[in-house]
């Protein structure tokens, strides 16, 4: 009856042991060897400034390219490093077609983001994470002369703020968050394209915004569409 009972105490025990063995070399074959691609991208932009108080504008045009790292650690997850050169800014809308005038940011703009996919050959993905952006240089197109609209007997300066026009950014550096979907298509095991819609929301102020200044926020906020190409190395 001893001998009996020590088998049956001894047989869960034996039970649990074979349990972790199994799921030990289930995990050892199937565990995921860390991949590297390196990519370019390329695409348009439009963003515009969140100005308080506000200014009447509408969405310009820029450009989004750039070469990107992605290292993918375990299945369906991975991280990426981005240096990118954006164009961003903003229009005045002025209600009539006879004034124009656009301010363009151009800005280097590295992201360091968490990568998320679903799928196999063909997946759905998802970016997010911070951004910080260094400007490179800012231009104005204007059919007028910002300094000089009093000159201007119809220019619409009534219950309308004019010191954003001739205002030069005091924010070299732009930081932020950034986050996007898209999709990745794999051609082979080492070739895949990619698209990918993404929003970027700043957090530093693009024009002076101290006590005596016009503006007491001037944040940034863009969307860009691009369309990229990885081969991976490892």
């Amino acid at each position: 009856m001893s001998r009996i009972r020590a088998i049956l105490g001894l047989r869960p025990l034996s039970l649990v042991a074979a349990c972790i063995l199994t799921s030990f070399a289930a995990f050892s074959q199937t565990h995921y060897e860390g991949t590297v691609a390196l990519g370019v991208k390329g695409g348009v932009q439009t963003s515009r400034i969140m100005f308080t108080p506000s200014v009447k504008q509408s969405f310009p045009f820029g450009v989004n390219a750039g070469a990107m790292i992605r290292y993918m650690e375990e299945e369906h997850f991975g991280l990426i490093a981005e240096c990118n050169f954006s164009q961003r800014g903003w229009k005045e809308d002025f209600d009539t077609d006879k004034y124009r005038y656009t301010r363009t940011l151009n800005y280097l703009d590295i992201p360091l983001l968490a990568h998320i996919y679903f799928g196999g050959r063909n997946r759905v993905t998802l970016n997010l994470g911070p951004q910080v952006s260094v400007l490179l240089s800012e231009s104005t197109s204007a059919n007028f002369d910002p300094d000089n609209t009093s000159s201007l007997p119809d220019f619409p300066n009534t219950n309308r703020q004019l010191a954003q026009l001739t205002l030069p950014a005091s924010g070299k550096v732009d930081y932020g968050i950034t986050a996007g979907i898209g999709g990745e298509f794999n051609l082979s095991t080492r070739n895949a394209l990619s698209v990918e819609l993404r929003g970027y929301f700043g957090l530093n102020n693009v024009l002076p915004s101290g006590r005596q200044d016009p503006f007491r926020g001037s944040n940034q906020y863009s969307v860009a569409l691009t369309a990229g190409y990885w081969f991976r190395i490892k």
